[in-house]
């Protein structure tokens, strides 16, 4: 038994080491209504915050003001929730308020009974890559691609919203038949 918990505590203080040594990409937890409970050191260098200014702060802080008016992060809560992974390519705040392009992957976690505990959230700043498409393309035309891919991104977002609820409905209307037969 002792070798055991010597083991579990060993493999514990590997994961922390490992978590706490990446600062390429942001990792930390979300519980299962959207705060942060855990932030490592590539959370503060991507998003500007330090643990103890996050740590209890909903994760809305991190997206643009139109996402978050479309109900963009909830979506990709649920649908994390739902199908037990969610990535995204799109636009987060940091903490100074300036936005830079980030890959997101949101994977559900769940204890032995199956209860969803919470959220792991990957991020990663890709900024370089966009601004290097970025030059690539000519002022004005890269402005008119710019406006119309967050015009896109915001009317799919919506899209995607409206189509979870309308199923949630049928699902919830197609229910209520068939219980009774």
């Amino acid at each position: 038994r002792r070798q055991q918990e010597e083991a579990l505590r060993q493999s514990e203080e590997h994961f922390r080491l490992l978590v706490e040594g990446v600062t390429d990409y942001a990792i930390f937890m979300l519980d299962p209504n959207g705060y942060v409970l855990t932030w490592n050191p590539g959370a503060q260098r991507i998003k500007g915050y330090q643990a103890d200014e996050i740590i209890g702060q909903h994760f809305t802080r991190f997206y643009p003001p139109e996402a978050v008016q479309a109900g963009w992060p909830e979506h990709e809560l649920q649908v994390a929730a739902e199908q037990g992974r969610f990535e995204d390519e799109g636009w987060r705040v940091r903490k100074d308020g300036s936005q830079f392009w980030a890959n997101v992957v949101i994977s559900a976690l769940h204890d032995d009974s199956g209860r969803l505990r919470g959220f792991a959230k990957l991020t990663r700043d890709l900024s370089e890559r966009k601004r290097a498409e970025a030059l690539r393309l000519e002022g004005s035309q890269r402005d008119e691609m710019l406006d119309a891919e967050r015009n896109a991104r915001i009317e799919a977002q919506h899209t995607a919203r409206m189509k979870d609820e309308f199923l949630a409905t049928l699902s919830h209307e197609l229910r209520t038949p068939l219980s009774a037969i």
